[in-house]
Formats: C-alpha cells, sequence, structure tokens
C-alpha cells in the first residue's frame, strides 16, 4: 500500500514539472550574483552569504599575515605536527632540546587576530619529562610561552619593518 502511494506522490510530482525553459526567472547582473543552487536572484542565497565574506573583502588568510610568518619563523628549528593557516593554529611535534635531553616540549601557536598587536599571539607550550623510559606531562611553561610570544612580536615587527623600507 505504501509502495503504491510513494508511486503517487512522485508521478503528481513529476507532472507538475515542465521541459521548457523558465522564461519568468529574471536575469541576474554582474553585481547580483544571485543563488548558486537556483539562479534567482531576489530570493536566493549567494556564496557570499554562506561564507561571510563579502566581495569587499580580500581572499586572502583572515590572521595577520606579519604574525603568521613570524611564527614560521621562530618555530622552524621544530618539527611541525599540525598547520591550518585559516585559524591561525601551529603545532609543533615533540622535541627535546639538545640542553635537556630528559625534558621535550611541544608548541601550540596562536594568531588570533589581523591586527599587529601584542594579544594576536598566543603560545602554549606542553612540556613532558622522561621518567625511565616513559615520557610524563609535565604541565606547561608560561615562562616559555611569553618569550616565544615576544619573539614571535619582534620577528612580525621586523618583517614589517623590512616590507616598509623596501
Amino acid at each position: 500500500m505504501s509502495r503504491y502511494l510513494i508511486l503517487i506522490l512522485i508521478a503528481g510530482l513529476t507532472a507538475c514539472s515542465s521541459l521548457e525553459p523558465r522564461t519568468d526567472v529574471p536575469a541576474t547582473d554582474k553585481e547580483d550574483p544571485g543563488s548558486f543552487i537556483t539562479g534567482r536572484s531576489e530570493s536566493g542565497v549567494s556564496l557570499s552569504d554562506i561564507t561571510g565574506l563579502s566581495n569587499k573583502q580580500s581572499s586572502g588568510i583572515p590572521i595577520n599575515a606579519l604574525l603568521w610568518r613570524a611564527s614560521l619563523d621562530i618555530t622552524s628549528i621544530l618539527p611541525i605536527d599540525d598547520i591550518d593557516v585559516f585559524s591561525g593554529t601551529l603545532i609543533t611535534d615533540w622535541y627535546s632540546l639538545p640542553s635537556q635531553p630528559s625534558e621535550q616540549i611541544k608548541l601550540a601557536v596562536f594568531v588570533l587576530d589581523k591586527e599587529l598587536r601584542s594579544d594576536a599571539i598566543r603560545v602554549v607550550v606542553y612540556v613532558q619529562s622522561r621518567k625511565g623510559d616513559v615520557w610524563k606531562d609535565a604541565g606547561i611553561d608560561p615562562e616559555l610561552a611569553t618569550r616565544l610570544e615576544n619573539l614571535i612580536l619582534t620577528r612580525a615587527r621586523e618583517l614589517r619593518a623590512s616590507s616598509v623600507n623596501q
């Protein structure tokens, strides 16, 4: 019984469609891109409405490029585990400092804003200590994180100054 009901419903819906092209759809102009689904401009949803980007904004990265470049420069000696330029996240793999082989660190660098400001960068330094053959979490190192944030800010300012001089 339900199969027949579904077939009747499908037949009724397909009978409403037409093979002739529609002429009542208004033409879209260059300024109003219209819907990418229906092609209609007055009630459609454009791709820029979904992504939140308007045509006047740049399609570049949504974070400060100087801070991002400086973060890459400062962390370049560490192996990179994960990187996401659009969220401004850089995570390194565990790394043992040559001066302290019984400790290893892992960095998480977050570029938080498009402006070159001191609160636009955040670094978290995770520390592990070796107990025999096992690595144990030893917490975070806020002092090293602050020093790395300052290094990144200094490097970003150097990059900005060098781009102004050119």
